[in-house]
């Protein structure tokens, strides 16, 4: 299968397709050296004859966590509207070009309801993280491997320059389970 994994700067869902002998590609903005990289503006290689498109778009604007600054009336509210508006285009825009579409964002403020909502504990990582997928072609993703322990690891991060991506690298089992059994269906 030919794959795009947009918004995606760690590579962990693109090398878990990989890994299963597919064409995958992630796209991102930043620049990261690796040869199944796209760096450049997703809306403009959404039309590439992809099998599956995965999406994980930003999510600062539009997690409830951000409430207190992006929430209604607080200085980066604009930047909420703006934010939905964005994501909606893009999945709207991957639906009309590619039959299998997923959009991954945790628990926030998109005005349409999520498939369903996954925790890390639930494919084989002891923590939580509330993680919700808009689907569109593909089945509900199941769990795998489902672990003791419930640490709000994530959430109990201090602030660093490299919070923001530690925060939203998307965990090896989760990828593995999109890699196996979105990898099957199509």
């Amino acid at each position: 299968m030919k794959i795009l994994i947009g918004c995606e700067e760690s590579g962990v869902v693109r090398d878990a397709f990989l890994n299963r002998g597919h064409d995958a590609y992630s796209c991102d903005l930043l620049h990261r050296d690796h040869e199944r990289h796209i760096t450049g503006d997703i809306m403009d290689i959404l039309d590439g004859g992809w099998d599956l498109i995965i999406l994980h778009p930003p999510c600062t604007a539009l997690a409830v966590s951000g409430n207190a600054h992006y929430g209604r009336g607080k200085a980066k509210y604009n930047e909420r509207i703006e934010s939905i508006a964005w994501t909606e285009l893009l999945f709207s825009r991957a639906k009309s070009f590619c039959n299998h579409v997923a959009l991954e964002n945790p628990v926030g403020v998109l005005p349409f309801k999520a498939s369903q909502y996954i925790q890390p504990w639930q494919y084989g990582h002891g923590e939580t993280k509330k993680t919700g997928f808009w689907l569109h072609g593909l089945p509900l993703l199941q769990p795998t491997n489902v672990v003791d322990g419930r640490e709000q690891r994530i959430w109990k991060m201090p602030p660093s320059p490299d919070r923001q991506r530690i925060r939203s690298k998307t965990y090896l089992g989760i990828a593995e389970a999109m890699a196996d059994q979105w990898g099957r269906v199509i």
